[in-house]
């Protein structure tokens, strides 16, 4: 294969590999707190923010929901949110399960997006995607990694394949005895 684009690739795939990082860095900031802390699990934060995204802005279908099933049932959705965003984090930090952890991820932001970031029945259109910015971008990026292969390298199955193909190169390499020592020097 043509050199530049095995580079051009492995660019591409550092590059689609550091944002995934960084997105698991920040998700396992945003769980950490929330596990280790029972502030926002047991103790009125997660009731704290449903009610701010009801007054102010919430799109009128999600309404309904937030009201009548996640508030009445708010403490296991906070370990719910608390230990996703967590797994979310470890998943996609470590590299393991990145596309069934985006898909949830790609999820719950969209649930956010619709649970937060109404500007009103009468805006332009525009401010929708502007209000949106928040949680329309790491939805952007949990698609990146549903379609690409955020996971090539630097994650833990690149190092476990890595590990697995050195192995495997050693063993053969030790198998193949050469063929001078394998034939005894005759005498004449």
């Amino acid at each position: 294969m043509n050199p530049a684009v095995l580079n051009f690739s492995l660019n591409n795939a550092r590059a689609l590999a550091f944002l995934r990082i960084a997105i698991g860095i920040l998700f396992l900031i945003f769980g950490q707190y929330k596990v280790f802390s029972t502030q926002f699990t047991l103790h009125g934060g997660f009731q704290l923010w449903i009610n701010r995204f009801l007054a102010d802005g919430t799109y009128p279908f999600m309404a309904p929901a937030l009201r009548g099933f996640v508030l009445p049932h708010a403490t296991p959705i906070a370990f719910l949110v608390a230990y996703g965003e967590l797994a979310l984090g470890v998943a996609l930090f470590l590299g393991i399960c990145v596309r069934p952890a985006s898909a949830f991820g790609l999820l719950f932001m969209l649930t956010l997006l619709f649970s937060s970031n109404y500007p009103g029945a009468n805006a332009p259109a525009w401010q929708y995607f502007g209000a949106s910015l928040d949680h329309s971008v790491l939805a952007l990026c949990f698609i990146a990694f549903l379609i690409g292969k955020s996971d090539a390298i630097w994650s833990l199955r690149a190092w476990r394949t890595a590990k697995r193909d050195l192995a495997a190169a050693r063993a053969q390499a030790s198998e193949a005895e050469p063929v001078s020592q394998a034939i005894p020097p005759t005498r004449h």
